[in-house]
Formats: structure tokens, C-alpha cells, sequence
């Protein structure tokens, strides 16, 4: 019998009251199914830096939901981002996720700010000297597509552990294979830390193509064949992403995997679903 499984979610600030009402309805439908932790992102070039300490410090407050908040390298001093850290430790956020983050919009080349923490490595290493945070990183199983190759990008990530990084979340794929590949080459390389799925629902088949990409994953054909004809019936396509992604975690728990992290979009429904699937319920 597979190991149980636990899972994790990852929420964006909203941007507008509609999105705020439609991100709350996410949190309210999710935070019942007792994940893990739930992490909230962070804007490019830090523009959402209040929303995103808002929307932690709520649901850990309110919904008694351990919450990570992502903290980027970008637009800021070490100044800056080590405030900005103090003051989620003081609010009982202690479970950071670390990255280099995107470009400022209107640039297309990241460059480290002067005075600036310049990758996610040193954003790691100065955490791990001010308090005892739990750090999450990101690991790309189908390599980062600014790294040089995937083995200097697997030596980028091996840094950032050896750093003090106490997870690594990977970066959507859909092969199971290129997940069980990366985690062996990881292993071999010394990387001792949990390595968790980053699992993306497909709620729209040709936004997640677009954004596969931009991301350098590649999409099967066999996903292309399945969602083939779907474009104008949303209620179908739904039906098989649940089925697509419950398969893709029953695969991974086989070879033992435990933990998910699953891209929700803010969207509660076809997430909610998979974990009903795979055995999950709220508790009583």
C-alpha cells in the first residue's frame, strides 16, 4: 500500500478586490484538507511585497495553516530584504521561500541590485544567519533556462542547500520520468533535502502550453492528444486534468514520493478535486 501522502499549495496576491474575493474562496475551500504548508507569492521586482505579507499573516492567523512566504533578490537592498524578513519572523512567519525572482518589469536580463542580495544562494545564506527559518528553493527538473547546462544548474542548487536551504519545490513538469531522473542526479550529487513535486492542475490546456515555454517544461504529446477538441468545454477538460494529475501523483507515490505542492492559480476547485481523488478529506 502507498505511503500517505501530504500536500502543500501555492497562492498569488491578488491584484483587485474580484481577485482578492476569488483567492480567499481558493483558501476557504483548500485550508479544510490540512496541507502542509501553503506558500504565497511574490511579485516581480518586489511590487507585491504588502499583499504578500497580508495574505500570509491572515491565513496563518485565521486558518491555523502553517504559510511560507516567497522573498525575491530583485529591486532591493540587503537592507531592505533582511526588514522585510525580521518583520515576517516577528509575525510568526518562520518558513520562507527563497528565490532569485524575476526581472523588474520592462527589463529582460535579471541583474543583481547594487547592495542587493545578488542570487538565491546569498538570499539563503543571509536568512540562515538571522533566524532559524525553514527555506524553501527552487530545483528545475528540466533545468532553469538562463543556466548554462543542467549540470551547472544542479550545482546552482546543491549551493543553495549547502547554504542552509531545507527543501526544494521543482519547478511543473508532467513526465513522471524527468522527475524520477533529476531527483536520482540530485541524490548523486549530494543533495540530502526532501526534493517535493511542483504539480500545475491544467485548467486551461493552451494558457499551460504558453507557459510551459516560458518555463523550458515540456508538454508530452500524449497530454496534447487528450485535451485535443477541449478548448470550448471547460467541464470536460476539467475532468481530465483531475485524471491527468490524481495519475501523475499515484505514479510518483509508487516510487516514493510523500509530498506534492500543487500550483493552485488561485483556483480551488480542480485541486480540491484531485485531493478528493487521492484520498484526501477535510478533517471532522
Amino acid at each position: 500500500m502507498p505511503t500517505p501522502i501530504q500536500v502543500s499549495f501555492e497562492f498569488f496576491p491578488p491584484k483587485t478586490d474580484k481577485m482578492a474575493e476569488q483567492l480567499w474562496a481558493a483558501i476557504e475551500r483548500l485550508a479544510p484538507l490540512q496541507p502542509k504548508f501553503v506558500s504565497v507569492t511574490y511579485g516581480a521586482g518586489g511590487s507585491t511585497r504588502e499583499r504578500t505579507h497580508e495574505v500570509v499573516d491572515r491565513i496563518q492567523r485565521e486558518k491555523g495553516v502553517q504559510a511560507a512566504a516567497h522573498l525575491t533578490c530583485v529591486a532591493a537592498t540587503r537592507d531592505e530584504v533582511d526588514e522585510v524578513a525580521r518583520r515576517y519572523w516577528q509575525s510568526g512567519i518562520k518558513h520562507i521561500v527563497a528565490l532569485r525572482g524575476d526581472p523588474p518589469e520592462g527589463e529582460a536580463k535579471y541583474s543583481p541590485h547594487p547592495g542587493g542580495y545578488g542570487y538565491a544562494t546569498d538570499l539563503v545564506s543571509g536568512l540562515r544567519k538571522m533566524n532559524d527559518f525553514e527555506i524553501s528553493v527552487a530545483a528545475y527538473p528540466e533545468t532553469h533556462p538562463e543556466a548554462k547546462n543542467a549540470a551547472a544548474d544542479l550545482d546552482n542548487l546543491k549551493r543553495k542547500i549547502d547554504a542552509g536551504a531545507t527543501r526544494a519545490i521543482t519547478q511543473f513538469f508532467f513526465g513522471t520520468d524527468v522527475y524520477k531522473r533529476f531527483r536520482d542526479k540530485a541524490t548523486a550529487a549530494g543533495i540530502k533535502v526532501p526534493i517535493v513535486p511542483g504539480l500545475l492542475p491544467v485548467s486551461n490546456f493552451t494558457q499551460t502550453v504558453k507557459i510551459a515555454a516560458r518555463c523550458g517544461a515540456a508538454v508530452p504529446k500524449n497530454l496534447h492528444d487528450l485535451f485535443a477538441g477541449l478548448e470550448d468545454d471547460p467541464e470536460t477538460r476539467k475532468l481530465v486534468a483531475a485524471t491527468v494529475t490524481a495519475d501523475q501523483v499515484r505514479a510518483l507515490q509508487r516510487d516514493g514520493v510523500t509530498d506534492f505542492h500543487f500550483y493552485t492559480l488561485n483556483r480551488a476547485d480542480l485541486t480540491y478535486a484531485i485531493c478528493h481523488i487521492l484520498g484526501l478529506r477535510p478533517k471532522a
